[in-house]
């Protein structure tokens, strides 16, 4: 009866791996999109684009190079 337990968590956990994976690969397509928007508005504006955000993840976590 164990074996069949297992059975049912191996499917659920595949499921996850590739949803979390999915979900990583559209953060970082998002990230690079906003990365570009950006850009692009700071040209049409003259205004040099920043290389990081005023919430990048690193500032949030305290390593930001300030």
């Amino acid at each position: 009866m164990t074996g069949h337990a297992q059975l049912a968590v191996t499917p659920r956990d595949r499921f996850l791996e590739a949803a979390q994976n999915e979900l990583i690969a559209f953060e970082r397509r998002e990230r690079e999109f906003n990365r570009k928007e950006k850009q692009e508005r700071a040209a049409q504006l003259q205004l040099p684009a920043e290389e990081r955000s005023l919430l990048s993840p690193a500032k949030l976590l305290g390593k930001g190079s300030d």
